[in-house]
């Protein structure tokens, strides 16, 4: 386990342990975050810290919330559910955090969400769209994005509704990502009378997809939907090239867009991604705007990508939910703002929240990977959007 350098000075911990509500006194509130800072989902964390990061300087640059100013401790846990429960234990009951925020993965957030729960410490944007955070009894996660159940009706829908393919194969994580990915696409087939031609697996924190792919290439798929992080998905979607399989590559957003865009280089033409936050290079949206501002503020070398826009946006709601709620600061007062039943506007986007919904974004976006490694956001998929490398063969041709 490491902590990120400069996340903590010993006497903001040791005004957290003193203060009535944890995390919080007169000048400070506290917040925690276990995520990958190493290994093949590094950038994840990286990206989600940053981005973070970069909303609590614009607050703290401008005086600050209610008076105080936000802190990040950020501790590594290599997307290791192990290593997130001891990093959980220690933020909650040694550093004493007010939230948790910023988690990266699913089997580390199912791992550590129930810490929080029994706690009744808020766990703020946990990055992944697995239904189970989304039960409507789990009254202290603050869901963020669309869940993976509609990323992959999404995928389902397009590749069948926009190009009539009929043979689709996945490529999965073997762990409980990667299980509720395949559970979303085997759900969206079967509303459709149709099934999966082949499935991969391979291990997390691994590149190792050489048998899986040998596997897939076997059912001669028209599209290859991909449950994974970005390392492995850009060595099978490089090696599958490489040996002539060119199916329709279509990625989750876990993936990691940036990481993966920069793994494939030109290889990642006509690669499609699913999102589940605007286009980080949008600046007419003022959020984006604000964001790419902040971001170079944060870190004048980084360059605006999806990861690191869904932790700016993990973080202007939190603060927001406190600017909402007003004094006294507690867990429970922020939880209840959260659910209060108008629309929290991030300047121009909104997010909606209930008693019985902690999930503010519903909205799937589109996009498609360029040569020059930007994405363009698309509205469906088709031979104007997708380069003619990528587009796979008509359903009929397989048969």
């Amino acid at each position: 386990m490491s902590v990120l350098a400069g996340t903590l000075s010993d006497g903001t911990r040791a005004l957290a342990q003193d203060g009535a509500v944890p995390g919080v006194t007169d000048s400070r509130i506290l917040f925690g975050q276990s995520a990958a800072f190493e290994g093949p989902a590094a950038a994840l964390g990286r990206d989600m810290r940053t981005g973070i990061l970069a909303a609590f300087r614009e607050a703290n640059d401008a005086g600050g919330v209610l008076g105080r100013q936000l802190e990040l401790v950020s501790l590594d846990d290599g997307y290791e559910p192990a290593q997130a429960i001891a990093n959980t234990r220690r933020l909650i009951e040694q550093d004493r955090v007010f939230a948790l925020i910023g988690e990266v993965g699913t089997p580390t957030s199912r791992a550590v969400q129930p810490l929080a729960t029994e706690a009744g410490v808020p766990f703020i944007a946990p990055f992944t769209g697995a239904g189970f955070l989304r039960a409507p009894e789990l009254s202290n996660v603050v869901n963020i994005r669309a869940s993976y159940a509609q990323e992959t009706e999404a995928w389902i829908h397009h590749l069948t509704n926009d190009l009539g393919l009929n043979r689709i194969a996945i490529l999965y994580q073997d762990d409980s990502f990667g299980r509720a990915g395949l559970e979303g696409v085997q759900a969206a087939l079967e509303r459709r009378g149709m099934a999966l031609v082949a499935e991969g697996v391979y291990m997390r924190n691994t590149t190792a997809v050489k048998r899986a792919l040998l596997t897939i290439r076997k059912a001669q798929p028209q599209a290859v939907v991909i449950v994974g992080a970005y390392a492995p998905a850009a060595t099978f979607i490089t090696v599958a090239q490489r040996i002539d399989f060119r199916p329709l590559f279509v990625n989750i957003s876990f993936v990691g867009s940036k990481a993966l865009a920069e793994s494939l280089g030109r290889a990642g033409e006509g690669v499609v991604v699913t999102q589940v936050v605007p286009l980080p290079t949008d600046a007419g949206l003022p959020l984006v705007a604000a964001y790419q501002a902040a971001l170079q503020r944060q870190d004048p070398k980084a360059e605006p990508g999806f990861v690191s826009l869904e932790g700016y946006i993990a973080a202007r709601l939190t603060i927001a939910v406190l600017q909402r709620m007003g004094e006294p600061v507690t867990r429970e007062r922020f939880l209840e703002a959260v659910t209060a039943s108008e629309a929290i506007d991030l300047d121009g986007l909104e997010l909606r929240f209930g008693p019985r919904d902690n999930q503010g974004l519903d909205r799937v976006f589109l996009t498609v990977l360029q040569r020059d490694g930007s994405y363009r956001a698309v509205d469906r998929l088709s031979r104007s959007t997708l380069p003619a490398a990528a587009l796979p063969r008509p359903a009929d041709a397989t048969q």
